[in-house]
């Protein structure tokens, strides 16, 4: 079993991942264990808990949002990855000259993890939200190619859309409701860059 340590942003991040992915993985030999780093993320500080993940996992990731992701600047959703893996090579080559590449996996949610939820906006009402709700979340989800192109403006980020529907949202409870009844298999099929990280996670597992 692959020992994966995910350097989670919050309580909805390391809920999804202990109700949600672990049990997609665990059956593809592969064990997510779920780190809060409790927000407040930037590069140099989600560097530093990989880094230090590396030691103790045989592989590391992260689940953290592109929306409020401190000090980002113009860089982009991928770009951020790449900066934080080029950060973790540089920390553990200053205790040892080899490092395994394999083992590092950063993964920045584009633009939040609410985007998630988009795949399938009927989900919905498994948390009291009427049709008509629904229909307002439908209209957003329809002015965007995909839920992860859902911008991340202060008042238009996909958490934000969310709470202009309905008011009483709760991220972390609710969130992980909605994202069950979605499903990873609708998930992946409407986001293609979280399709693209899962393939990895679970490619640990056949090496």
């Amino acid at each position: 079993m692959i020992r994966l340590a995910v350097a989670a942003e919050g309580e909805t991040e390391m809920e999804f991942t202990k109700e949600i992915l672990a049990g997609h993985l665990r059956p593809r030999n592969v064990e997510p264990t779920p780190v809060n780093m409790g927000g407040n993320v930037s590069i140099q500080r989600l560097a530093e808990e990989m880094t230090r993940l590396y030691w103790t996992h045989d592989a590391v990731t992260s689940l953290v949002d592109f929306y409020g992701f401190k000090q980002k600047g113009s860089a982009t959703a991928d770009g951020l990855e790449t900066e934080v893996r080029d950060q973790v090579r540089k920390n553990i080559r200053r205790v040892r000259r080899d490092w395994d590449a394999r083992k590092v996996l950063p993964y920045v949610q584009r633009h939040e993890f609410e985007a998630l939820l988009f795949a399938d906006v009927d989900s919905f009402l498994y948390i009291g939200i009427d049709q008509e709700g629904v229909g307002e979340l439908q209209d957003v989800r329809s002015q965007f190619e995909t839920p992860e192109d859902i911008n991340d403006d202060r008042d238009t980020a996909p958490s934000k859309r969310i709470l202009q529907v309905v008011p009483s949202y709760d991220k972390v409870v609710q969130g992980t409701i909605i994202a069950a009844e979605v499903g990873l298999e609708e998930i992946c099929s409407a986001c293609p860059r979280f399709r693209a990280w899962l393939a990895r996670l679970e490619a640990l597992g056949t090496r």
